[in-house]
């Protein structure tokens, strides 16, 4: 689940006829704004991505499920972002809520949402269409900063409790009050909620940190390393019963979950996720929304003529030809992949592991569309010949494969396309003296001797094939290489996203990610491939 911290919202909790409201309202999320979410995803919500209708999202304080303080009762949708209101709920972790907000202990709202059609752009950003919202809570700092507050309080909260008798009787002038106002907002009306005193509770025996609790509370640091260190060292001393807490005198034993096995940052990713060869040559949107199983790309196969004029001067035959047009059918490919997470796995890991998941979900779907295109690329390629590993027969075929693209068309190579192996054996490639063929410096006695391959590709007049813009992607079959007209090579997909199932009767839930993918190279002669033994 993503959780993306919105800019700011406004407490209300007494309309102007004094009678209680207990409201919240404020920018949800805001549109067309990149962030860093919970998981160090950076996410965009585009407008529309977030419902107006159907089941109300619970909020929540921190994003704990265990902490509900309210429901959010209005959704507003405005080009710019998702406005809501709230309505707090009169229990004593509601007023606790109403009594942060009002004072500036909790000044933002967080959204959780489940992403249901998303993209991701060049730099790897999630890009979120279409989301199930299912709460938003109220959390004290966020991904905005000192951006994320409230605009206002509208006035203060008014309640009206019985006393709880436990250790002593709270008078009316022993209660605690809180009152707050700001210059754009009606006076603020004193406010009073009882607090009742901590039943006595006897004191519990002390037992020693164990070296996981130790660990673990120096992990975390701060206050709570600070407890655990002055308990230890006065048990060792006195062996008293004295660990210090929040409220009463509670062992860690006590409260397991409070000193958890520390996570320390996101989840390790050992895949870069990219698709080298689709982003050189670009993804393109299917011709008619894509609503056909196959389409049709149309290619020259002959050309019409022109030549001089024969016989007489006048009036003799023009050359004359027919241009035909070939009609080739292009397929769609679909590419999908789906996994089932148990409701436990998705709600007891940390971080989520849904999210985790889903990511990798849509990094495979990357990769397989990737290979796709490149499979597909180099089986439709010309094979010119084998490279026998010398500087002299690459040279020649470099310059073979651009010969024979530019022959008859007047288009020049723009790309060459490679494994790693391939590049590791291009970029060490050498001279009879031992210096880079390729050099990545071009100043005289700087290794710069051989400097042909430090051009770009215009005309033939300016530079030379040896300037090519290099492809590494590991999708390539291994020892193969692929000098081609970038122009040629036409990617066409249509990525439908996420779909999500709820599994009652195993208490799971059913992804998957998909989309169509199709690859058609218009003329073979334009991309000429390059193995070696």
């Amino acid at each position: 689940m993503i959780k993306f911290v919105a800019k700011e919202f406004s407490v209300d909790a007494a309309g102007p006829d004094g009678k209680e409201r207990r409201t919240i309202s404020g920018v949800a999320v805001p549109y067309n704004v990149f962030a860093v979410v919970s998981d160090n995803t950076e996410v965009m919500f585009q407008p529309g991505s977030l419902p107006v209708d159907g089941k109300a999202p619970r909020l929540f304080m921190y994003h704990d499920a265990t902490q509900p303080v309210g429901v959010v009762n209005e959704r507003v949708e405005t080009p710019e972002a998702m406005l809501f209101s709230a309505k707090i709920s009169a229990t004593s972790l509601g007023n606790d809520a109403l009594v942060m907000a009002a004072d500036g202990t909790i000044d933002q709202v967080s959204v959780g949402v489940n992403p249901t059609e998303f993209s991701y752009d060049d730099e790897g950003r999630m890009i979120i269409k279409k989301a199930e919202w299912l709460e938003l809570s109220l959390v004290p700092v966020g991904a905005f900063g000192d951006a994320a507050n409230i605009a206002k309080v509208a006035a203060s909260i008014h309640q009206n409790h019985e006393n709880t008798d436990h250790n002593k009787n709270v008078t009316e002038s022993e209660k605690p009050t809180m009152s707050t106002e700001t210059p754009a907002a009606p006076a603020a009306v004193e406010a009073t909620i009882p607090t009742p005193a901590l039943p006595a509770q006897p004191r519990k025996e002390f037992k020693m940190p164990s070296a996981a609790e130790y660990l673990a509370a120096y992990h975390i640091g701060g206050d709570t390393f600070r407890k655990v260190n002055d308990a230890y060292v006065n048990a060792r001393k006195q062996n008293l019963s004295a660990l210090e807490a929040a409220a009463g005198d509670i062992a860690t034993t006590d409260t397991p979950g409070l000193l958890p096995v520390p996570v320390l940052g996101p989840v390790f990713q050992d895949i870069n996720y990219i698709r080298p060869f689709v982003t050189a040559i670009g993804a393109r949107a299917y011709p008619d929304g894509g609503a056909t199983k196959t389409f049709i790309r149309p290619t020259i196969t002959t050309h019409t003529q022109v030549a001089e004029q024969t016989g007489a001067a006048e009036f003799g035959a023009a050359a004359a030809r027919t241009m035909v047009i070939a009609a080739n059918s292009v397929a769609k490919k679909t590419f999908a992949g789906q996994v089932t997470l148990s409701y436990q796995d998705i709600d007891f890991t940390s971080p989520a592991a849904m999210q985790q998941i889903l990511n990798d979900l849509m990094g495979q779907y990357m990769i397989a569309t990737d290979n796709f295109a490149v499979d597909s690329f180099v089986t439709a390629s010309t094979t010119i010949g084998q490279w026998d590993g010398t500087p002299e027969d690459l040279i020649l075929f470099l310059y073979g494969a651009a010969r024979d693209i530019s022959n008859g068309s007047n288009l020049f190579p723009t790309h060459i396309v490679m494994g790693a192996d391939a590049w590791a054996k291009l970029g060490s490639t050498v001279d009879a003296d031992k210096r880079p063929l390729f050099p990545m410096v071009g100043t005289p006695g700087l290794g710069g001797y051989n400097t042909l391959g430090a051009g770009n590709v215009t005309n033939w007049s300016t530079t030379n094939p040896l300037g090519l813009q290099i492809i590494v992607d590991s999708n390539v079959a291994a020892k193969t290489m692929v000098v081609f007209h970038a122009p040629a090579a036409e990617y066409y997909e249509q990525v439908r996203g996420l779909l999500s199932v709820e599994n009652p009767g195993t208490i799971s839930r059913t992804m998957s990610y998909f989309g169509y993918a199709s690859f058609f190279l218009a003329k073979s002669t334009f991309a000429q491939k390059i193995t070696y033994a």
